[in-house]
């Protein structure tokens, strides 16, 4: 693929988890968690995006999130969990997302907040309609997605690159 390739990034925060006597690191998701988040892979089926790669934080939240949502996408992409996602900062996520190969065009990562809004917020130096204003709105709950595009490498990626065309959150 060439440097020239539109790409998309969609940031999937997981779905509402619970707080059991267990590290942050293992918490389960909620029973709304476990509701909201194949809705949340129903949505991401209507996008219409065959995803190249799926990110996914080691956090267990996270993978019970992807577990739920994945079965509702046409298409399985490849999945790499990374602990680099879990507690990241908007710059480690930015150094995580330089490293993707060129051969990806449409990534999904499922993550964390507040890095999951921070990068959407940060990547996207223009918004479709009120997409911008609602994501801020609501302060991206749990479940919810944003899609970002952007033309060029993954090593080029870098804040105000993107334009946020789409966010969606469930309840709203």
């Amino acid at each position: 693929m060439s440097v020239d390739t539109p790409r998309r990034i969609v940031l999937l925060r997981h779905a509402k988890a619970d707080w059991p006597q267990v590290s942050d690191h293992e918490r389960p998701l909620a029973e709304r968690g476990r509701t909201d988040a194949p809705v949340a892979g129903r949505k991401l089926a209507d996008t219409g995006i065959s995803f190249d790669l799926a990110l996914c934080s080691t956090a267990a939240r996270t993978r019970e999130t992807w577990k739920l949502a994945v079965h509702e996408l046409p298409h399985r992409p490849r999945t790499m969990y990374e602990e680099r996602l879990y507690e990241a900062s908007l710059g480690e996520l930015i150094a995580l997302l330089n490293e993707t190969s060129d051969e990806v065009r449409d990534l999904l990562v499922i993550g964390h907040n507040p890095g999951v809004h921070a990068l959407a917020d940060a990547l996207a130096g223009e918004a479709e309609g009120d997409t911008s204003a609602r994501m801020n709105r609501s302060g991206f709950p749990t479940a919810a997605f944003a899609i970002v595009s952007f033309t060029g490498s993954w090593k080029s990626l870098e804040h105000g690159v993107g334009k946020l065309v789409e966010f969606w959150a469930p309840h709203e």
